[in-house]
């Protein structure tokens, strides 16, 4: 049995991760941590789990939970996950991360994004954990830099194209959706059921920080320079993202053409479906799959891409991670 802990237990990628994990015939939940004031019985907080998962959310101590636990995730706020990352693995615990504290590469881009210095001496051994692209770098990796949500449709939305050159990767546009859970479990105006119930809105237009994470990733794709427009909007649903992707050919390709390509880049991953048809957000809750289907309109490629956003957007990929790094079944705990 691999031994889990997690820090940041009172969120909503915790609890969809505890949710999978009591499913994994091969891993076990001996640990949960948060700050002081959010700690407790774990029914307190999610009474979901009453009756499955007796055991208490304490205070989060990076020593203590290294020596029980081979694994920790940390389900924890952008900027906070470094203080608990470097302790843990020093003290010989491996690491899956769900904050972007580990995912820019690109000197000064963090700091910029974040307006925080990154933890220098853990950045460089980071792995960002998307296994359709990275597969054989997370099975021997310390620390896993878990994708944002956004970015896992959108890159597994585009990487076909750009690996093989075949769009202008200067002209890319995304166009995206997220149900209220993205913006955690933190009450926010914006999330606010009545402020986003029977409404649609744009939000942080060119401005998201999840766009320098998408031209980050594409880039080291396709060898060159990336730019995305990206224009994420608030959807009211509780969960799951759909983005649809516009981008300018530079060669003449056909819907057949496509389709073979995509069909060539995913057929065998376990949690990627090239679809014939826009795929819905209802066709993946819940899951770990990414539905993509490509097609053309307009002199573009289009691409639509949805996933759940605390499934293979979070709690679900870092799970998918994990079983790379101990041995499991890829897909153990995520059918």
């Amino acid at each position: 049995m691999t031994r889990v802990g997690i820090i940041g237990a009172s969120g909503y990628a915790a609890a969809d991760l505890m949710r999978l994990l009591l499913g994994h015939p091969g891993a076990e939940i001996v640990a949960l941590a948060d700050l002081p004031d959010k700690c407790g019985p774990l029914a307190r907080l999610f009474p979901q789990f009453a009756g499955r998962l007796d055991i208490r959310i304490t205070p989060a101590d990076a020593e203590a939970l290294a020596d029980g636990c081979e694994v920790v995730f940390l389900a924890l706020p952008h900027t906070a996950s470094m203080t608990y990352a470097g302790p843990l693995l020093e003290a010989g615990a491996r690491v899956i991360d769900f904050s972007a504290d580990y995912r820019l590469k690109t000197p000064g881009l963090y700091e910029k994004v974040y307006a925080t210095p990154p933890d220098e001496a853990n950045l460089a051994d980071a792995v960002y954990g998307l296994p359709e692209l990275y597969r054989d770098e997370i099975r021997p990796a310390q620390l896993i830099a878990n994708p944002g949500c956004y970015p896992t449709g959108v890159i597994l939305g585009l990487a076909p194209l750009v690996r093989e050159g075949l769009i202008d990767t200067h002209d890319i546009i995304v166009d995206a959706k997220s149900g209220a859970s993205g913006a955690g479990r933190t009450p926010k105006l914006l999330t606010h059921y009545p402020e986003c119930n029977e409404s649609l809105q744009a939000y942080a237009i060119g401005a998201h920080r999840h766009q320098p994470e998408i031209a980050e990733q594409l880039s080291y794709l396709a060898g060159t320079g990336v730019d995305v427009l990206f224009v994420p909007h608030l959807a009211p649903m509780d969960r799951g993202i759909e983005s649809t992707i516009y981008a300018k050919p530079l060669q003449d390709l056909t819907r057949e053409r496509l389709a073979e390509l995509y069909h060539a880049a995913y057929d065998a991953e376990p949690f990627v479906v090239v679809r014939d048809e826009p795929p819905a957000t209802k066709h993946i809750a819940g899951t770990n799959y990414v539905h993509v289907f490509p097609t053309l309109a307009g002199g573009r490629v289009v691409v639509s891409a949805v996933v759940d956003n605390l499934t293979k957007g979070a709690a679900g990929q870092a799970l998918q991670n994990m079983n790379l790094m101990f041995g499991h079944d890829e897909t153990a705990g995520l059918r």
